[in-house]
């Protein structure tokens, strides 16, 4: 049975219902498998030992979530050499890589949870109403812990980029 969450985000001001698990800070990390730009399985095992800052937005053909994306693209550079930058969204692949390729996103990790919808399941940001994920901001440390999550209440609103980057730095640095 999928847990349903309602009243914990809006889009555009109306309520929505999460489906999955009300992850917290601390908790293990859910391991998941999306796929990258080339349709090739991507599993968040894959980077063990590392921090992960991942983040989640609904479809980087929207400008919010366009900025989201190259926003931390841009970011990532300055962040500890352990620390690796996912984005994820729901987009399709081929979407993926003609946005990367426009827009110069070349230092990050971008996938898409279209085909097994497995981390917004699995991290709770999975919206019943359009198969959308919730915009969301996630570090994991390298232990496989929750060390940071932002649930952005309105999934129409930034991300605390500032917020979100400083605890990859820290976690990073430790």
């Amino acid at each position: 049975m999928v847990e349903k969450r309602e009243g914990a985000v809006t889009l555009e001001g109306e309520p929505v219902t999460l489906l999955g698990p009300d992850l917290q800070v601390g908790d293990r990390a859910p391991e998941f498998i999306a796929v990258d730009r080339e349709w090739n399985h991507v599993h968040l095992r894959d980077f063990e030992g590392k921090v992960v800052l991942i983040s989640a937005a609904a479809s980087v053909d929207t400008d919010l979530c366009a900025v989201q994306t190259q926003r931390f693209n841009e970011e990532a550079s300055a962040l500890p050499d352990g620390v690796a930058v996912i984005a994820i969204s729901q987009d399709l692949p081929p979407a993926l890589a003609r946005f990367c390729g426009a827009e110069g996103v070349d230092r990050i990790r971008v996938l898409s949870d279209h085909v097994f919808s497995e981390f917004g399941m699995r991290y709770g940001v999975l919206i019943e109403q359009v198969r959308l994920l919730a915009r969301s901001v996630w570090v994991i440390d390298g232990e496989g812990r929750v060390a940071y999550k932002e649930l952005v209440p309105e999934v129409t609103d930034h991300p605390d980029y500032e917020a979100a980057l400083a605890a990859a730095r820290e976690v990073g640095a430790g």
